[in-house]
């Protein structure tokens, strides 16, 4: 298949391998993604995927592969956050007519947004139930040795967090495929434990560098050497981070599948087939080029050949389940979603409530004014995503909501 990349040259940097034919590549995001590709241990070029836009220290939609160094900001602070999705033996037929009591079922089940608590304590369990706890219990051994080191990530909610949705564009879905057959499917992360961690690493890797900040083309980008305690010490907490997220969602798809089982409007049903979970904020050591490297991916997947994928659309559009090509020039990637089109600030001026309730026509869903800034117009075409990486992944599944939980 013709590769669908442009080659983009950077003066004192390696290329850029971009999957950007037919989506908006705004110029802040194109600097940004040439500042990474300056960086003096980078293997190779830095791959762009098609959902590319704006982030804090690295680009959103990037995959960059490094010997001997980490950039802590180029996996950011939403560490682990990823996608989970299962089909049910549930059929469209065997959905009520009024989706609300689902949704219901669902806000009740698991924690999200602003609910259970509040300040700190929000979107959190207030106790949280047996199997919270005993999930917990596993993960906390390893955090106890990372919080010797480092006391400040023990200022998070993570126990209480653990099986909890969040806010922004995290979410749990019902939806359904080409056959009418009924998914399960949710996105979140590792939560407040997993924000503090990132923001200590990169506050750390900056402090290290002070000397060296000048010669950086962005502070953001301040890195942790290999050979260091710090580097061995982000490794070992980004990898816990990156655990508690996948238990995380774990547990919620859990409570949404015995929530619903629980409804008497509903028959009963089973899972069918393995469950995808795949990360997309997330770093791991990986061999690429005849090289061991560390590949980062920062609102990208892994999409290794044969490997399923999940590729979500916004509140109102399609989402794919997809098998990966196993590019090579991609780094065996693809992209994590739609990408925004835009700021959270700019779709709340430029979008009205009858907007979004048009966009999200058909879909149980909230339809206030503090979700504006998911609207599927907040996004970029997901079809046009879908199309530009044609060579990095193939279409098993097309999946449209029908209800959508917002934190």
């Amino acid at each position: 298949m013709e590769a669908g990349y442009q080659r983009i040259e950077t003066p004192g940097g390696v290329p850029v391998k971009a999957w950007v034919r037919g989506v908006p590549f705004e110029d802040a995001a194109r600097e940004q993604v040439a500042n990474i590709a300056r960086l003096p241990f980078v293997h190779r070029w830095v791959a762009v995927m098609p959902d590319v836009h704006f982030g804090l220290g690295a680009t959103i939609g990037s995959v960059i592969a490094t010997r001997g160094a980490v950039v802590p900001a180029a996996v950011g602070v939403d560490i682990g956050c990823g996608m989970s999705a299962a089909r049910t033996s549930l059929r469209a037929a065997d959905l009520p007519d009024s989706l609300a009591g689902i949704r219901g079922a669902i806000e009740r089940a698991v924690p999200h947004g602003r609910s259970r608590g509040r300040g700190r304590d929000a979107g959190s369990w207030g106790e949280p139930p047996a199997r919270v706890d005993a999930r917990w219990t596993r993960l906390a051994g390893r955090f106890e040795r990372i919080v010797e080191r480092h006391p400040q990530v023990r200022r998070s909610n993570h126990r209480t967090h653990l099986g909890t949705l969040g806010t922004g564009n995290h979410f749990i879905e019902v939806c359904l495929d080409e056959d009418d057959a009924v998914w399960l499917m949710l996105h979140s992360g590792s939560r407040g434990v997993g924000n503090r961690i990132g923001r200590h690493f990169i506050e750390l890797a900056k402090s290290d560098m002070r000397v060296h900040l000048r010669n950086l083309p962005d502070a953001d980008l301040a890195y942790l050497r290999e050979g260091t305690q710090h580097f061995d010490d982000y490794v070992e907490a980004v990898g816990w981070a990156q655990d508690f997220a996948r238990v995380n969602r774990s547990l919620m798809l859990s409570a949404v599948v015995e929530a619903l089982a629980g409804l008497a409007a509903l028959p009963p049903f089973e899972i069918r087939e393995t469950v995808i979970d795949c990360h997309h904020n997330y770093v791991a050591t990986e061999r690429h080029f005849g090289s061991d490297v560390l590949v980062t991916r920062k609102g990208a997947v892994r999409a290794g050949r044969g490997e399923a994928g999940i590729i979500p659309g916004s509140m109102g559009a399609r989402s794919y389940i997809v098998r990966g090509r196993g590019c090579p020039d991609s780094f065996e990637s693809c992209s994590h979603g739609a990408g925004r089109a835009m700021s959270r600030g700019q779709a709340r001026r430029q979008f009205s409530m009858e907007q979004h309730a048009r966009a999200t026509a058909g879909v149980e869903c909230r339809k206030d004014a503090g979700v504006i800034d998911e609207t599927p117009g907040a996004y970029k075409s997901i079809e046009a995503v879908m199309e530009a990486q044609r060579d990095l992944v193939e279409v098993v599944h097309t999946l449209r909501q029908v209800v959508c939980v917002k934190g």
